[in-house]
């Protein structure tokens, strides 16, 4: 699990700038709109969009954009979206397994097979990573921001599965059915987050350093840009300090 959670809060950091121009607007507003679509428009009802909706405000999209999206869902209005997941391989072995949703399986499957190969990386066939990777819920805390023993316990009293400590971030991973219970109760004691998602995390990781994780974190960062592509999932294992020197760059 080493690097999961850096990573995590790196993304998370990325997804705040990027929201200025737009592109995290893009991918909310299409998971929003597929959740109600699927499940209906009560986020009472429909922990999918819960989430989706959570995922809005803590970008700052405006509720105005979240109910217009609601309402295209369960108008049926548009494109009828596709959710697909494709898999393959970075520099190293590293595994990939990215989430995409689209109107046009084609083009999407052809710019990420674009896009992965010139990342040195390859498209593999279905199911030939999907078994490195479990959907867990993750909440990373900064290690700086909180006390490793308080929130350690309160997580453990609130349903949490495991308790990772990083170097310099802390990661809760919970099942998905108890994310957000365990989440909203840590928040309601003063723990606040960096990043929390439900995610497919890693069963096992690949070393990586120097050049070869330099690219392969470029590689998941083009594919994290493409306009289809929701979430990249990678089971590297990358040290704190080889983390923040990348991320400097």
């Amino acid at each position: 699990m080493s690097g999961h959670s850096k990573w995590a809060t790196i993304k998370h950091k990325k997804a705040k700038t990027d929201s200025a121009r737009g592109k995290v607007f893009t991918k909310i507003i299409k998971e929003i709109t597929t959740a109600a679509r699927i499940g209906g428009g009560d986020p009472a009802g429909n922990p999918r969009l819960r989430l989706g909706i959570d995922k809005a405000k803590e970008a700052n999209m405006p509720n105005d954009n979240i109910k217009r999206a609601i309402e295209k869902g369960t108008g049926g209005g548009g494109a009828a979206m596709e959710e697909v997941m494709y898999e393959g391989y970075g520099q190293g072995g590293v595994a990939l397994m990215i989430e995409a949703m689209t109107d046009n399986r084609n083009r999407t499957v052809g710019e990420i097979r674009n896009l992965l190969e010139k990342g040195g990386g390859s498209m593999g066939s279905s199911g030939c990573v999907s078994y490195l990777f479990k959907k867990k819920g993750s909440i990373v805390f900064e290690k700086a921001s909180v006390n490793e023993d308080d929130l350690t316990m309160a997580a453990i009293d609130a349903g949490a599965e495991d308790v990772l400590s990083e170097e310099s971030s802390i990661e809760i991973v919970t099942i998905p059915e108890s994310f957000e219970q365990v989440r909203d109760t840590l928040k309601e004691k003063g723990f606040n987050p960096a990043s929390a998602d439900v995610t497919m995390v890693p069963l096992t990781t690949v070393k990586i350093m120097g050049e070869e994780a330099q690219k392969v974190l470029k590689l998941v960062s083009s594919l994290e840009d493409n306009d289809d592509v929701q979430a990249v999932h990678a089971n590297f294992d990358i040290s704190d300090e080889e983390m923040e020197r990348i991320s400097k760059l």
